[in-house]
């Protein structure tokens, strides 16, 4: 408020200065040379002051920026980090207000109260601005919402159902009282401290109401409708704000839009918090580390697993994780790896799929008011199923591989085609597979150049029979 009456005075200087200078051009008479230099010199002191005025106060004082940022998914680290960086932005360049553009299901409970914290402590107005037509502001969207200093919705939009549920794991009736109950109080104090409806606030909560636009500004839940961004900023200019600071009343009529987008580093960590790319993530690293233990030297699975391995567990220290189900995928992974090196007639292979299968269902522990997060069904049955039939291949081939017929070393030559160098009466040599060999007869003498089968081998010498007697 402070801030905004020294730029009207400093507006109305400069807009006095400027009439004085004007007006001493007009009255200026150059009829003699005496009067005109006397005119002349009046007229330098307001040049002057003019000059030095806008040198101290640049014309540029009074036009006014506002910092704009899209949320589009789900509440994580990464959307906390970007808009605490935003504010903190929004501030440095002393920005009228920031505007956050949010459609989200709804998101981790950690995040959400950390952006909550950030928007009430904010040095900067905080429009939390539900958009585009048929965006949602679910869960934890609710809570930021209700957070900001002004709350607006675009047409077609909705806003609500922040009851507290369990996706993976049932909570019993216990568990499931106390997190309703942290949660209707946290949306409680959030309404509370921006004067809002505080019954609409805890239905959301209680009773999984969710609110169009329209109900939700009818009962005091947001403070405008707003087409686009450009009405809105035409709708909260002159409102006043309470901020730590004390009150401020918004100039954004003619305001300068500027945008706000995650870094490089914010938009990948943004990708791995989703649990379906971290799970997906943490199989490809198991796997890549697998391939290159059991291939010394192939280096490329080796590095693969490594970095997904990593960003995986990164994610996952994001996530709210059960540490059961990850041991249960561990344990699946082992005994994938058994069923390759024990014959268990596929026992081994089927309980490495049950382990995968559940540990998948509990891998995400949410239990939390908040928390909207899971891995998706789809990409829990594809993962198992791929997973078993990989194994079930390998192990397959292998046994495929040890019933085939024994084709290199001596064993290999049992069963082979040779043709008679030296006549066998009953031994002599043999040609096989381009070598010469020692030979004996267990079908009487055979001559010179007919052919004969090996039917056995000792002491490095072939025993082989006449082929047309068999």
């Amino acid at each position: 408020m402070g801030g905004q009456k020294v730029e009207l005075k400093v507006t109305t200087y400069r807009a006095e200065l400027l009439n004085l200078l004007i007006y001493h051009t007009v009255s200026a008479d150059f009829s003699n040379l005496q009067k005109g230099l006397f005119n002349l010199t009046l007229l330098m002191k307001p040049i002057l002051l003019y000059c030095l005025f806008l040198f101290l106060f640049p014309a540029g004082i009074n036009a006014q920026t506002v910092i704009s940022m899209k949320i589009d998914g789900s509440i994580n680290p990464s959307s906390a980090d970007f808009i605490h960086n935003g504010i903190e932005r929004a501030a440095r360049e002393k920005a009228e207000c920031i505007i956050i553009h949010l459609n989200t299901p709804g998101g981790l409970l950690k995040s959400t109260r950390v952006i909550v914290s950030d928007i009430l402590a904010s040095p900067v107005p905080v429009v939390v601005y539900v958009s585009p037509d048929g965006a949602h502001a679910g869960s934890a969207g609710v809570f930021v919402t209700l957070a900001a200093h002004i709350a607006a919705m675009a047409p077609g939009t909705n806003i609500g159902a922040a009851h507290p549920v369990a996706l993976q794991n049932q909570m019993d009736s216990t568990m499931n009282e106390k997190a309703t109950n942290d949660a209707a109080a946290f949306i409680r104090t959030i309404a509370e401290k921006r004067h809002r409806n505080v019954e609409w606030a805890e239905n959301a909560v209680r009773k999984s109401f969710s609110y169009s636009e329209t109900e939700a500004l009818e009962d005091s839940a947001i403070d405008i409708i707003a087409k686009n961004e450009t009405e809105l900023l035409a709708l909260i200019h002159g409102k006043t704000v309470e901020l730590s600071s004390g009150k401020k009343t918004l100039n954004t009529a003619a305001a300068t839009v500027k945008e706000q987008k995650m870094s490089v580093w914010e938009r990948i960590l943004d990708i791995i918090s989703d649990p379906n790319i971290a799970y997906i993530l943490f199989l490809l690293g198991m796997y890549g580390l697998i391939f290159e233990l059991y291939n010394p030297g192939s280096i490329l699975p080796g590095i693969v697993g490594v970095i997904a391995l990593i960003l995986a567990l990164y994610s996952m220290h994001t996530l709210p994780i059960n540490y059961a189900g990850l041991a249960l995928i561990i344990f699946a992974i082992i005994l994938f790896l058994l069923e390759i090196k024990i014959v268990s007639h596929g026992l081994l292979a089927i309980g490495g799929v049950i382990s995968l299968f559940l540990g998948s269902m509990m891998l995400i522990k949410s239990n939390s008011s908040l928390e909207m997060v899971k891995i998706s069904w789809g990409v829990m049955i594809g993962a198992t199923i791929v997973s078993a039939l990989f194994f079930l291949f390998i192990v397959g081939f292998g046994i495929r591989a040890q019933r085939r017929k024994v084709v290199t070393g001596i064993e290999g030559l049992v069963g082979d085609t040779g043709e008679v160098m030296q006549a066998l009466s009953p031994t002599g040599t043999i040609k096989v597979q381009g070598e010469i060999w020692n030979a004996e007869s267990l079908s009487g003498p055979i001559e010179k150049g007919e052919k004969v089968r090996i039917k056995e081998m000792r002491s490095l010498k072939l025993f082989v029979e006449r082929i047309n007697n068999i």
